[in-house]
């Protein structure tokens, strides 16, 4: 999930002209954030000029490992920033002089990985924060400061600022070979080429990038085939583009799929006709984020944006207009005030609920907009499966069986759960659930990988809640990729504009080419939740549905 502390204002003579106070988010906070350290000794309004933007941060449920798997968790941090009430724009941070607190790792994240610093050409988009050592349970680390280069973004020493800093849990998924294909018979499945009938054969993605074959009795045992959605129109064997993420190099994913808490603080940081583009809603206030729902036996006829009331547990509403070119303000309200925009943001108004009604487009956004980028399907049975031994249709916590909540209990909290037994999923349209819950509601205190429906490296809701977006080798368009990251700005119509993103059309991601889906969700039957399922794998659509979430990567340092 993510936190930020609200609208702290400076003049870089570091006078505090007021601190508003912290938001929380699903157990990670940031607070006391200060502008301190100031240098100016290159001279003034030089490019070297900077400050330590300095906070605390706080999480729970952090670990790390040596062994089985050797991972951890951390915290995602990046800061934006406006000048005398002006849009908000993404902070360029040095890729070294930073200051991490006793047992704390801070490993500055590259736009491009492993190239050294340029402040015109290759900031830093944020950093990971990560304990040093061995163990578990919750970490605070405070007096954390990040080094801002202010200077290399035009910005006078006279200035006013506004700053935030937003965290976002991330896990480390370590460098290494794995399996993609279970050796069952989940639809589309990968396989070995050669392989046509029968259980699949699982294939090995190693360091050499896999050559893509049609799957029949012709094709080479060496060539990556799958059983379905794989287009090679024109050609007998297709290359991934040099760069395209396998998944054998190391990366973090999000623990979570991106929150209504986190979607609403994205949008409130966007400009007014930014907005208009990433929410499906007709701009009366008291609307709530629309989209194709779900009555319990299908789908709506069309894309709704007048909804009164949240459908499918979606409480992202609009409560204030000022009109004008003046950015609109969105908040969580599950439970529907009636005296807005007041009653808002509360404690079970659910900000801890995965995001639905996402298009491609928008996911793209937020991703471009943190400083992220897209998985890949190959990264997603890698995030799942990690290098254990393939289990025959499996699911993301390894083995074969689930069991579907029908129940939710503190509904829109942060402690909402379900009561079911042994539920690990969200999943098989259960009467009594009809959205997405609470993103890594299953894990408590003592719940072992498959009670909590985890993942081999501990990332969470990877089978069900919603469907996980992902960028397939099923297409041209997909394989054509090149693993570039978000630089932290969106065109002025609040769109994506990295290069060799699937659904980029004329500098910005309006399209969804190239895209799929992958692990299913809420309303989806379970088999489709199985990690090697690829039965929409390559559906790509533009189109907001409350089953359709997001969560994002980056490539390890």
């Amino acid at each position: 999930m993510s936190a930020f502390k609200n609208n702290v204002k400076y003049t870089f003579s570091l006078m505090l002209l007021f601190v508003a106070g912290v938001l929380q988010a699903n157990n990670i906070s940031v607070s006391n954030i200060t502008l301190t350290g100031r240098d100016v000794s290159a001279g003034v309004n030089n490019a070297a000029n900077f400050s330590m933007v300095q906070f605390n941060i706080s999480w729970e449920n952090s670990w790390r490992r040596s062994s089985g798997p050797a991972n951890w968790d951390a915290a995602w941090v990046f800061v934006k920033y406006r000048r005398s009430g002006g849009t908000w724009q993404h902070a360029w941070l040095n890729n070294t002089g930073h200051t991490a607190p006793s047992g704390s790792t801070i490993d500055a994240g590259l736009l491009t990985p492993g190239t050294a610093f340029n402040a015109s050409t290759n900031p830093g988009m944020g950093v990971f924060i990560y304990r040093s050592s061995t163990g578990a349970g919750t970490n605070t680390f405070n007096s954390v400061q990040l080094r801002w280069n202010y200077g290399a973004q035009s910005i006078p020493d006279t200035a006013v600022v506004d700053i935030r800093v937003f965290a976002i849990e991330m896990v480390y998924v370590p460098q290494g070979s794995f399996y993609v294909g279970s050796g069952g018979t989940e639809l589309s499945s990968f396989t070995q080429a050669d392989n046509t009938t029968g259980n699949t054969v699982p294939f090995q993605i190693t360091a050499t990038a896999p050559t893509i074959q049609g799957n029949d009795a012709s094709s080479s045992a060496s060539n990556l085939g799958a059983r379905g959605n794989i287009d090679l129109t024109g050609t007998n064997t297709a290359s991934l583009a040099a760069g395209y993420p396998t998944g054998f190099n190391a990366f973090y994913c999000m623990k979570y799929e991106i929150s209504q808490g986190q979607y609403r603080d994205f949008l409130n940081s966007l400009s007014r006709t930014q907005q208009a583009n990433r929410v499906h809603m007709d701009g009366v206030v008291g609307r709530y984020a629309g989209g194709y729902t779900w009555d319990g036996s299908a789908w709506s006829g069309s894309q709704i944006n007048n909804l009164t009331t949240p459908a499918n547990r979606i409480g992202l509403r609009l409560i204030a207009d000022p009109g004008g070119s003046s950015p609109r303000t969105y908040a969580c309200d599950l439970n529907t005030s009636s005296s807005l925009p007041t009653g808002v943001n509360q404690s079970d108004d659910g900000e801890w609920i995965a995001m639905g009604q996402l298009s491609w487009m928008d996911g793209c956004a937020y991703l471009d907009w943190s400083g992220l980028r897209p998985m890949t399907e190959l990264e997603f049975e890698k995030a799942c499966r990690g290098t254990q031994a393939t289990v025959s249709l499996e699911y993301a916590w390894g083995n074969s069986t689930t069991t579907s909540a029908n129940n939710i209990s503190n509904s829109g909290q942060i402690g909402e759960v379900t009561n079911t037994a042994n539920a690990n999923s969200a999943s098989g349209n259960q009467t009594n659930v009809q959205g997405p819950i609470r993103v890594g509601s299953f894990a408590k205190a003592a719940t072992t990988r498959v009670q909590s429906g985890a993942t081999y490296y501990g990332i969470m809701d990877m089978s069900g809640n919603v469907w996980e977006r992902t960028i397939t080798i099923g297409d041209a368009t997909g394989r054509s990729y090149t693993g570039v990251h978000g630089d932290g700005a969106l065109s002025i119509n609040g769109h994506a504009t990295t290069a060799n993103w699937p659904g980029l059309i004329s500098g910005e991601v309006t399209g969804a080419n190239g895209s799929g889906h992958r692990g299913s969700s809420w309303s989806a039957n379970t088999a489709s939740m199985q990690v090697s399922s690829r039965s929409f794998a390559t559906a790509a659509t533009t189109l907001r549905y409350s089953a359709y979430g997001f969560r994002g990567i980056c490539t390890a340092p």
